[in-house]
């Protein structure tokens, strides 16, 4: 059994070393490297999944795929994954988010872990070598022009060649018969047209609530303040929710933003009077309320109208309910985006419907198999979109081996 896999990353990989104890396997990458995405993931430490345990609750952190993914997680989940990799010399550990990550917190321990599991499964891999065409062989097989102008068979192949960031990049599926959900992208940070903003660079805010008026998206958690705008957690989980309703937006939209989600206005303003009464003589830009850091105090207290000099115990009904309205209700214009750090995640690709999610086999063109973000399938920040690599690899490659 001859299997060709298109696409040297995480998916690919995994997918090759299933497969390998049962087939003879040639990996296939365009780039200069292998695994490369799995070596600039987590800031160099690889998060390589994450400890939530049960298939459906995991499933949630999907904002596309998700239910697909609930069989093939009860097969080979985090605990599966976790699992594996210590059996093959990288153990994990779990952080409080319950973010994974191998104890070296090095992301060279993984690609090392995946280099020489493959290597000694005798895995071909072969780099700087993409593939131009496919056609289906006339003995079922297919048939892959290369490059290098070569032509290479196979019984078997699995398309794992990572997120569609264009069409283009999916026409290996499609020459095949396959459909695409259009590509955009997902998981991104956010570009802030207000200076403010970006002048706070380095400030992190534990708990806020964002929404975007007009839409339904609304996210509660960390955001981080950048010399570009606003990144964080609750950011990335509103980008990916929202990834096709930004981009109808051209990521152009006004951000609103409560700084204290847990206290209503009334909250608020009761505990702006206690500070008055406890702090009379103090400098209201000075003294700010638990969980707003200084700098954002001071600009809000400045937007607020309240000068510089001015004390709790001088500051007027209508300063503090104007204060209280900042606190409340802030909105920063948005005007861009750019992706997470390194990393590109993508919504779209191949279209779930035309994939048997029992095998990754394509449900069109028999002796095809999906794995990894060309699918329709992407994840939250946290460890998901490596996990349906691990998932749909893993499946595929035992698949593709029988």
């Amino acid at each position: 059994m001859r299997v060709v896999i298109v696409g040297g990353g995480a998916a690919g990989f995994f997918a090759a070393i299933a497969c390998a104890r049962g087939a003879d396997v040639r990996i296939l990458e365009k780039g200069p490297e292998c695994l490369a995405k799995v070596r600039i993931s987590g800031g160099g430490r690889c998060n390589v999944t994450n400890a939530c345990f049960d298939p459906r609750e995991l499933a949630a952190h999907y904002p596309r795929g998700g239910r697909a993914l609930i069989g093939p997680l009860r097969r080979f989940g985090p605990r599966e994954t976790a699992a594996w990799f210590e059996e093959h010399g990288a153990r994990l550990k779990t952080e409080s988010d319950g973010r994974m990550f191998p104890v070296t917190d090095a992301s060279a321990t993984i690609v090392d872990c995946l280099m020489r599991e493959a290597k000694a499964a005798g895995v071909a891999v072969k780099t700087r070598l993409a593939v131009g065409a496919i056609a289906r062989g006339t003995a079922g097989g297919f048939d892959l022009r290369l490059g290098d102008g070569t032509v290479v068979s196979c019984d078997r192949l699995l398309l794992a060649t990572g997120g569609c960031r264009t069409l283009a990049a999916g026409a290996l599926a499609t020459a095949l018969g396959h459909s695409l959900e259009p590509p955009v992208p997902s998981l991104f940070s956010l570009h802030a047209a207000d200076a403010w903003v970006r002048e706070l660079a380095g400030i992190s805010m534990e708990d806020v609530l964002l929404s975007a008026p007009g839409t339904k998206l609304r996210q509660r958690g960390p955001i981080l303040f950048t010399h570009q705008g606003l990144s964080g957690p609750a950011i990335l989980r509103l980008s990916a929710w929202g990834a096709r309703v930004l981009h109808g937006l051209d990521y152009r939209f006004p951000l609103h933003i409560r700084w204290l989600p847990q206290m209503d206005e009334r909250a608020i303003r009761t505990a702006l009077n206690e500070v008055r009464k406890k702090h009379p003589a103090r400098l209201v830009a000075n003294a700010p309320l638990p969980g707003l850091p200084i700098r954002l105090w001071e600009r809000l207290t400045a937007d607020a109208a309240v000068a510089a000099n001015t004390r709790w115990g001088e500051l007027t009904r209508d300063r503090a309910a104007e204060l209280v309205a900042r606190i409340a209700h802030t909105t920063v214009e948005i005007v861009g985006k750019s992706p997470n750090k390194d990393e590109f995640v993508t919504c779209g690709g191949v279209r779930l419907k035309e994939v048997d999610f029992r095998t990754m086999e394509s449900r069109l063109c028999p002796g095809l198999y999906f794995a990894g973000e060309l699918l329709d399938i992407d994840g939250v920040t946290g460890g998901f979109n490596f996990q349906a690599a691990w998932t749909t690899g893993w499946i595929a490659g035992h698949a593709m081996a029988h």
